[in-house]
């Protein structure tokens, strides 16, 4: 359905014709006089745009200013945008407060200065050529300046070839097939996103899409394939809108007997003019089908405007995304791995065009070279999730449209989870078979469980006190809150980045995501299946890099509104500062850990040494809500200690791809040296050590698990969070419930705790008397996406997962009518 748009005028000013006429131009006048003064503003490369209403003239655009309004003009700014974003929007409200002016009797009349002014006509096409010995951002302008009409044109191979579709191009120079261009001093380069052009200063251009004197168009992309599309077998469906396609086409060709296969549109007589009737016509008559200009350009035969068509008509048309992997063939398959940057829905090299490695803990190998991010790039990405939320068709979105996109996204991860899981397993350590039931299948249950929220954000109705005689009603709204950042860490590298992004999109935001430097390679991955679903450009960006650039400039960016980030407590600290002194953006923190376990000795001990272990060990230690400290009954503790010991000796360490193993490596080398530290202290504070606190004499970064004992509570061990596969085991006397929980609280931190007790009675005074954001009884790790997780004190605060996750992506506004 269009948009209508109503302006109530005054009656007096209708009636009445002393008031005189007034115009709407688009440019600030005086600057550009004359048609296509917006054209002319981007030529110029004026860093300003606008629109001016004057009193009319005699025709030369020079009557008296009634009001004007001034917008920037971006680098990559089209006539297209500038008259979407701007032009039109605040044209429309700037003739109605014109016309008010008007009927208020208060519109100026200021006359315009003649310092400065131009008038400049429609450039014609002969006068369009680019000039080559000019700087890159000329060039661009004049492109720019010129699409769609008259079209900037430069001769390749002695045709003349019309460009459009312009950007300035930053960063290294792309690979790509060299094509000769007359005139110019470089030869461009034809690559997967478009044609490459240097202006006389070495910096480069790119453009879209190349038109050719018969008037086709294609992608630049495709010069030196053209030709290399395969043809489309029609359905019955697809026949008749075959049908009904020729007899439009007929009608608009008059002078041609028969509509063939080989019939070009153009060659045929067509001009400007029947492009848009034949838009318009196919609109009215083939319901579903919205086609553009650009479309009937690119494909000017009658059979390929049918396979154009038919594409469209399939949902197949949508502009494929060019991803570089790195492959690798392993566990039964060919994993294919994205290693660049993900910015306004395009992989692409970072500003900078450095990369870093990043390294199998398997075996210590380099698994692949990926981008690494700069301060321009977190500039380009929030950019362009500002433009997609607040221009883009994201922010325009039915809720439940939204909605559908994530599940579709849900369904693709779905889909590759045994690659997702492979990735996850080469990249971070984790144990395949782990990977994909819950770092790969809990991702998948994050998204689908908010999509399905996304069309149930809703307000409520207020009953406030009336101001009589006069009603009054307030009621709220749910609103999203912009562009959010969200910084993850090495652990669960896919599964933390649904936990904080499927929330933030169900809830309407555009993003931005750093993925731990050393684990970047699913968060790329997840880009391009996004990608794939639908997620409009600009909406999801993914930059791999380090926190100390990446991370601190994101919490320092004034235009992110929200900042998500899981990690240590002193960068989550270092975080919260740097957001509060920027622009006092909202901030969600999961920070560290050191949850206690408490084991009575009425449990069930089986249950308790089996779940006690995967408190600690599961995900090889490596799980912010891991048992930091077990607090164990002294009558029970030595059998406890004992069966825990006999089962470690029965893991299997190794291969996280083998389906046998039970406990990976550590995620990377310094931690696990880290770790090795950390036990060392114990021992020299005179806890002691039962088993383990050895690096597995082998490949890579495997780590014996660890049993500490007679771990007293201000030892460093007992105080502080390993993160890694270390129990640490404290006795306490029979009975003394209270005295346990004075230890088990005595922490600045409050992520998890747990009890192992068959009395419910004991269990519910222990878990009301826990401070810690969740509480597991008689079991433990059992988090689910329905379920808020987060922690207390110095473990921070925010909600990932539940209906409660989306207040953090979320704001309320509140509104007030009387009537």
């Amino acid at each position: 359905m269009g948009r209508q748009i109503l302006l109530f005028i005054p009656m007096d000013v209708i009636d009445n014709p002393k008031h005189g006429s007034i115009i709407y131009h688009p440019s600030i006048l005086p600057r550009h006089r004359g048609a296509s003064a917006i054209n002319w503003t981007l030529i110029h490369g004026d860093k300003k745009a606008g629109f001016s209403v004057f009193w009319a003239d005699d025709g030369l655009d020079t009557g008296p200013i009634l009001l004007q309004r001034v917008c920037d003009v971006e680098p990559n700014d089209t006539v297209d945008s500038v008259y979407n974003r701007f032009l039109f929007p605040e044209g429309v409200k700037g003739m109605v407060k014109s016309v008010q002016l008007i009927a208020d009797g208060k519109a100026p009349r200021i006359d315009q200065p003649e310092d400065g002014a131009t008038y400049e006509g429609i450039q014609k096409k002969e006068n369009a050529k680019i000039c080559w010995d000019n700087s890159a951002e000329v060039i661009h302008n004049w492109i720019r300046g010129h699409d769609k009409v008259p079209g900037a044109w430069t001769v390749i191979k002695d045709q003349i070839v019309t460009l459009y579709g312009s950007s300035l191009l930053e960063g290294a120079v792309p690979s790509g097939e060299p094509l000769h261009i007359e005139g110019a001093s470089k030869s461009g380069l034809v690559t997967k996103n478009g044609l490459v052009l240097f202006g006389k200063d070495e910096k480069m251009l790119i453009v879209k899409n190349l038109q050719f004197e018969d008037g086709k168009m294609i992608p630049a992309s495709n010069y030196f394939s053209m030709g290399d599309v395969t043809v489309l077998e029609l359905t019955e469906e697809e026949k008749a809108i075959e049908s009904h396609i020729r007899d439009i086409w007929k009608g608009i060709l008059s002078n041609v007997a028969a509509i063939e296969d080989s019939t070009d549109f153009f060659k045929s007589g067509a001009a400007s003019m029947d492009v848009v009737r034949l838009v318009e016509e196919i609109k009215q008559k083939c319901a579903g089908l919205e086609l553009q200009n650009e479309d009937v350009y690119m494909a000017t035969t009658f059979q390929d405007f049918i396979q154009m068509v038919v594409r469209k008509f399939r949902g197949e048309d949508k502009e494929e995304i060019v991803v570089d992997y790195a492959t690798l063939n392993v566990n039964n398959m060919t994993v294919k791995m994205p290693y660049q940057c993900f910015i306004n829905g395009q992989f692409v090299d970072s500003d900078s065009g450095k990369t870093y490695e990043t390294i199998n803990p398997t075996d210590g190998s380099v698994l692949c070279k990926v981008s690494y991010c700069s301060v321009a790039d977190v500039d380009k990405a929030v950019a362009a999730a500002k433009e997609a939320f607040e221009n883009g068709e994201w922010g325009k979105m039915n809720a439940r449209d939204r909605g559908r996109i994530l599940y579709r996204l849900a369904d693709l991860m779905e889909e590759h989870q045994e690659e997702l899981a492979t990735i996850e397993a080469l990249d971070s350590g984790a144990v395949y078979t782990l990977a994909l039931k819950t770092h790969v299948g809990m991702s998948v249950q994050t998204f689908r469980y908010f999509a399905g929220w996304c069309d149930k954000i809703q307000g409520s109705t207020i009953p406030i006190n009336q101001a009589r005689p006069n009603r009054n009603l307030t009621f709220t709204k749910k609103e999203p809150l912009g562009v959010c950042a969200i910084v993850i860490p090495w652990n669960y590298p896919l599964m933390m980045l649904a936990w904080k992004s499927a929330a933030c999109l169900a809830a309407g935001n555009t993003l931005v995501l750093k993925p731990a430097q050393v684990t970047p390679l699913t968060a790329l991955k997840f880009a391009e299946l996004a990608s794939k679903a639908g997620v409009p450009k600009g909406v999801i960006n993914i930059l791999p890099g380090s926190g100390g650039l990446v991370g601190q400039r994101l919490s320092e960016h004034p235009d992110i509104r929200k900042l998500g980030f899981t990690g240590s407590t002193p960068i989550g600290k270092q975080i919260m500062k740097s957001c509060a002194v920027s622009n006092l953006k909202k901030v969600s923190l999961e920070l560290g850990g050191k949850s206690p376990l408490i084991i009575f000795n009425d449990c069930d001990l089986d249950k308790a040494v089996r779940m006690g272990m995967g408190a600690v060990y599961f995900n090889k230690g490596e799980n912010c809500i891991a048992a930091g400290r077990l607090f164990v009954e002294e009558s029970i503790h030595d059998e406890f200690v004992r069966r825990v010991v006999e089962e470690i000796k029965k893991m299997k360490i190794g291969d996280p791809l083998d389906r046998s193993t039970d406990h990976g490596p550590q995620n990377h080398k310094a931690h696990l040296e880290k770790l090795l530290e950390y036990c060392e202290s114990g021992i020299k504070e005179g806890a002691t050590l039962v088993y383990g606190a050895k690096h597995v004499p082998r490949p890579g970064f495997f780590m014996e698990p660890t049993v500490f004992t007679n771990v007293e509570d201000h030892m460093y061990i007992a105080q502080e969070e390993s993160f890694g596969p270390v129990m640490v085991i404290s006795k306490f006397k029979d009975g003394d419930i209270d005295g346990v929980l004075a230890r088990a609280n005595s922490t600045e931190y409050g992520l998890a705790s747990g009890v192992f007790t068959r009395d419910i009675s004991k269990a519910m005074y222990v878990s009301e008397k826990l401070e810690a954001g969740t509480v597991f009884i008689n079991t433990y790790n059992k988090t689910d996406v329905a379920a808020p997780f987060g922690g207390f004190k110095q473990s921070g605060f925010g909600k990932d997962l539940g209906e409660e996750a989306l207040h953090e992506y979320l704001r309320t506004k509140a509104v007030t009518v009387e009537y």
